[in-house]
């Protein structure tokens, strides 16, 4: 059956008439666009609304799946789907469509930027993250048409926020496919063993499965229960992430098929699950109870893992008809049975974890920031712990009192003064453990939290939260400490802070950073949301293009205490400085600048700031030959291991008795190579010659030289 034979079976009246509008519409729309595979694109649209219809969405939702790329790829204007398919349609496909490519330092950058704003989309309309996971899907279906690049990159994105966004809102259907693509990308070799393997194991193992699928209908028909019991194989990446985190071979695996048992009610599933251990030994400790204790998902069913008079290991689950559905559609199923209160409720908790989200991330600046917290908070949470009221709190593992207490509300946490677990006052840093009931002892009197919880608790909001605190109660604190740190960055570069930051060049920065007043910016610099180089750097290249004839030696540091180890056109004594943007030493071809007012730069001859220098202000200068002084130089050293290049230059340095002064490092994110800045103290050119040639034979090093910084 066609897609559009399924809107005709499955909604009725105008629903009816809005979808096969738009399917009409986009089929217009995309008329003659081709896929990378060489299919119509009009393939993509169907395929999505396809999925939304199996997952029971509502009309408008479908609607938009068709036309949810008819802005980005098509003349299609934003105008013309509101005046045919108003403001609601319009809304979902502005939530889902690309996002409008902005300018960022980096492609990390930018995709945290993007989840960013999916989530304000998500929290205006929850249907946007539903589509946006059914069209990820129908990408990650047709995946092997692209490069292999494009594939590892698109399934890596997938595995670590789509694929748990998606088990975080109890779509398991969603969730289980996109694992499973993603280790075909990710994990070929083991994708392809595991799967052939697992394949022949179940058929070797059929006859177990069968059989114990009769002994669990015997057991229902002697209790007089209606139910279902039918094996399902455990979906692969589950299998792979068991054989990584528990060092497993596959023959180690026994449960890879789970029996699950469907009923009618609640006491059925524990009539059944007491049954159950009456015939088979269950194991300890793994029999868990998500009816009583719901995952954060509000996932519901009863596990247990039982043991044959033979040995045979295998896994049941236990739950209702409700459940199972909800356990297979989550948030989705609120469309399908939005007339059931219980829904209703459900669909407001799964909304509130989005809500909190949005208001924690309102507090953090940095989209990376916002990223890494986000990817911390959609993974499954591990510990359920208890207030003295019985409600049941969902924390990450290792949580600790403080993550409890903010977990409550952030007003108890920045109330926090100590913890009882099970009765007893513990540490603020214990760590919870499952069934753990926690009371939080609260003061008037507190000042607040404490900095170092930030290197305690372990729930990223919980982490956010400090830090609100901090921004909120200390503005004035970080402001005057951000203008330090700006004052400071940019006297280090040989400005003042006055001359850099004025009104033109905040509006300039503040069109790239969003800041909305100069003390707003010194606050975020001085809470650490923002960077001190990352708003100098901006000041001083704006400085730079409207100033691009000022004195040189503005752009960098100059070192007077040296000047008696040169002389100027075979003179001595004479103010001489030396340059912090080339950083010359003895042996180096030199040349002056001359300074108004601040006497002679010595540079190195190829300086790249001396390119543009007027001639009559440059002068000749040279070394004295016997010189004392100790000079700065800066390498740039190229591998692949942080810690063997660190290695490395540290040995080679300690040989030739020079000192390191300063490292930096990072990973290229295209070659994912390690790059590592060195400043080296040093006599002159002869030992950094040395330096860099024993550095250049280290077949752990691929690339070295001399920095100009």
């Amino acid at each position: 059956m066609t897609v559009y034979e399924r809107l005709e079976t499955t909604y009725t009246g105008k629903e009816l008439e809005l979808c096969e509008k738009a399917y009409e519409f986009a089929k217009k729309a995309h008329e003659h666009q081709k896929r990378a595979s060489g299919e119509d694109y009009f393939v993509h649209p169907c395929t999505v609304a396809g999925i939304l219809l199996d997952l029971g969405l509502d009309a408008a939702t479908v609607a938009a799946a068709f036309l949810h790329d008819v802005i980005e790829d098509t003349p299609v204007s934003e105008g013309d789907l509101k005046k045919e398919f108003g403001e609601e349609v319009l809304l979902l496909v502005q939530g889902v469509t690309k996002l409008e490519k902005i300018e960022f330092t980096s492609q990390e950058e930018e995709q945290a930027e993007n989840f960013r704003k999916l989530f304000v989309a998500m929290a205006k309309d929850i249907r946007v993250i539903i589509i946006k996971l059914a069209d990820r899907l129908h990408n990650m279906r047709s995946l092997n048409f692209l490069s292999v690049e494009r594939q590892q990159r698109m399934a890596r994105e997938t595995l670590e926020i789509y694929a748990p966004l998606a088990g975080r809102l109890g779509i398991s259907q969603i969730k289980c496919e996109l694992e499973d693509l993603c280790l075909k990308y990710l994990e070929p070799d083991f994708y392809e063993y595991i799967s052939t393997n697992v394949e022949e194991r179940l058929k070797e193992g059929g006859g177990f499965v069968e059989q114990v699928i009769e002994d669990v209908n015997e057991m229902l028909t002697e209790s007089h229960i209606k139910g279902e019991v039918f094996g399902r194989r455990k979906h692969l990446y589950s299998i792979y992430r068991k054989m990584k985190e528990k060092g497993k071979t596959l023959d180690q695996i026994y449960d890879l098929v789970a029996i699950r048992v469907i009923v009618g009610t609640v006491d059925e599933c524990y009539e059944i699950l007491g049954k159950i251990h009456n015939k088979w030994r269950p194991v300890p400790g793994r029999i868990k109870d998500y009816i009583a204790t719901p995952k954060p998902n509000l996932y519901r069913s009863l596990h247990t893992t039982v043991v044959t008079n033979y040995g045979r290991v295998f896994e049941i689950q236990i739950r209702t008809y409700e459940m199972n559905h909800a356990a297979e559609y989550g948030i989705a199923a609120h469309w399908k049975y939005k007339e059931n209160k219980k829904e209703v409720d459900d669909l407001d908790t799964r909304l509130s974890w989005i809500r909190e989200v949005m208001e924690w991330q309102g507090g953090l600046k940095d989209s990376k920031e916002f990223l890494n917290s986000l990817k911390g908070d959609i993974y499954s949470s591990e510990v359920l712990v208890f207030t003295p009221n019985g409600d049941v709190i969902s924390l990450p593992k290792d949580a600790t009192p403080i993550d409890f207490a903010y977990a409550i509300h952030s007003a108890v946490g920045n109330k926090c003064v100590g913890a009882k677990v099970n009765g007893k006052i513990v540490p603020l840093n214990s760590t919870l453990s499952v069934g753990d009931v926690v009371e939080i002892i609260t003061s008037q009197n507190s000042k607040g939290p404490s900095w170092d919880w930030l290197k305690i608790v372990k729930n990223p909001s919980a982490r956010v939260k400090i830090r609100q605190f901090f921004k909120r109660v200390m503005k004035d604190e970080n402001a005057k400490t951000g203008k330090s740190m700006l004052e400071e960055e940019a006297k280090h570069r040989g400005f003042s802070l006055g001359e850099l930051l004025n009104e033109e060049s905040f509006l300039f920065l503040s069109s790239k950073m969003s800041f909305n007043s100069q003390e707003e910016m010194f606050a975020s610099v001085g809470y650490g949301a923002v960077g001190v180089n990352q708003v100098i750097v901006k000041l001083v290249d704006y400085y730079r293009k409207k100033q691009p004839r000022q004195e040189i030696t503005k752009y960098y540091t100059v070192k007077p205490e040296k000047a008696s180890s040169v002389k100027v056109k075979g003179m001595t004594g004479i103010l001489v400085r030396f340059a912090g943007c080339c950083n010359p030493v003895p042996g180096d071809s030199i040349i002056g600048f001359i300074s108004r007012g601040h006497g002679v730069t010595v540079h190195r001859s190829d300086c790249p700031n001396l390119k543009h220098a007027e001639d009559d202000r440059l002068i000749d200068v040279s070394w004295i030959d016997k010189v004392s002084n100790v000079y700065n130089a800066g390498i740039k050293v190229i591998g692949s291991a942080q810690a063997q290049i660190l290695s490395e230059v540290a040995a080679a340095v300690a040989e030739l008795k020079l000192e390191i002064v300063s490292t930096n490092g990072r990973t290229d994110n295209k070659t994912k190579q390690v790059i590592i800045d060195f400043h080296i103290r040093l006599n002159g050119k002869d030992e950094l010659d040395r330096l860099i040639n024993k550095l250049s034979q280290s077949p752990k090093i691929t690339e070295v030289f001399r920095t100009a910084t």
